[in-house]
């Protein structure tokens, strides 16, 4: 039997749910199998849309994460498309973090 890790899943909306993620799945894979809708696009990490922020724990990404700057991945953010979980983990997940990489110029 393939080993799995809690994953905590957090909103700023106050929901929380824990899902389990083995090693060979994407915690967006995850959350799929555990019907917990997270946002996504393209699942291969260049879009961005499913990004999220990993506040406790340690994640990989099965490749490079092209939708992060090196000043994202510094401060936390991780693709769960293509991120699974090295250990035990929360994530800040949902729409709002991804709008928190990019300032509107206009305010």
């Amino acid at each position: 039997m393939t080993p799995t890790v809690p994953v905590a899943l957090q909103w700023r909306s106050g929901r929380h749910e824990t899902i389990t993620a083995s090693p060979d799945e994407s915690i967006l894979e995850a959350a799929d199998v555990a019907g917990v809708g997270l946002p996504f696009g393209c699942r291969t990490g260049v879009c961005g849309t499913c990004t999220a922020r990993c506040l406790e724990g340690e994640i990989t990404h099965r490749r490079k994460p092209r939708a992060l700057k090196g000043r994202h991945l510094a401060n936390d953010y991780v693709l769960p498309c293509i991120a699974t979980p090295a250990s035990d983990c929360t994530l800040e997940v949902g729409a709002d973090v991804r709008a928190d990489l990019f300032e509107n110029p206009w305010r």
